[in-house]
């Protein structure tokens, strides 16, 4: 589908689009299968979503893959995610690198368990140096965290005295995040119906566009992201400006 067939507009298509992928366990249930499986059919759509970006000129795709709150699931699920993100990334990372994406990882990855952290390590330095979609993977990621952490990291600079506190912008605040030199989404959706953020990129989603579908992820494809990129495509941001009134 290409962004004619899409009927979207080239020139007003979303730098950056993050997804919170919500309803793979739910999709699994419905069908009496095991959570895991749920999950599995979400790689489809996950990949639908980054050949669809790529094809449209999306420059960040930014998909919530696991978050720090996850690790509460039973442990069974826990290692089977695990595992599955480990082979995905393995499997897939060749693939994206001929495609041009270059992989990012947005999380503390030291928490991670060692294999995984050292292919994710892998992929990232094999698609360092490609100039297409930056695809960053929110991998025990939570923004409440992520801001704390970027708080710390200031704090240790005024502490050893390289930092004063008066000096400390937005900018400057923004820089310390795990990933400084994103731009902020532009469109963040989530699919499965919830309407709430789930502690997702707190500080970079101030002015983001919401878009929420009923529709699990396991069942999103490029016509339905084609859908939320056409609602965008139809609305006025204003990022907390009154339009001037007509005279």
């Amino acid at each position: 589908m290409t962004l004619s067939e899409a009927g979207l507009d080239p020139e007003r298509i979303p730098r950056h689009i993050a997804i919170i992928m919500d309803g793979n366990g739910r999709w699994a249930r419905q069908r009496g299968l095991a959570r895991i499986e749920g999950h599995r059919q979400g790689d489809t759509s996950v990949g639908e979503a980054i050949e669809a970006c790529r094809d449209w000129g999306v420059q960040y795709l930014t998909p919530y893959i696991f978050s720090v709150e996850n690790w509460r699931r039973s442990e069974e699920e826990v290692q089977a995610l695990m595992f599955l993100i480990e082979m995905v990334a393995r499997r897939e990372v060749e693939t994206l690198h001929r495609k041009d994406v270059r992989i990012h990882v947005q999380g503390r990855m030291d928490e991670l368990p060692d294999s995984l952290r050292e292919e994710l390590e892998r992929d990232c330095a094999r698609t360092r140096e490609n100039c297409g979609l930056n695809l960053i993977l929110a991998l025990n990621y939570g923004g409440r965290r992520e801001i704390v952490d970027a708080a710390r990291a200031l704090a240790a600079r005024v502490a050893e005295g390289t930092l004063r506190p008066e000096e400390i912008s937005e900018e400057l605040f923004a820089g310390a995040l795990y990933q400084p030199g994103m731009p902020d989404p532009d469109l963040l959706i989530r699919t499965g119906g919830e309407m709430r953020i789930s502690n997702f990129l707190l500080w970079e989603i101030a002015y983001s566009e919401l878009y929420v579908t009923p529709l699990l992820w396991p069942d999103f494809r490029r016509e339905h992201l084609a859908e939320a990129v056409r609602d965008y495509q139809g609305r006025e941001r204003r990022f907390g400006a009154v339009p001037a009134l007509e005279a």
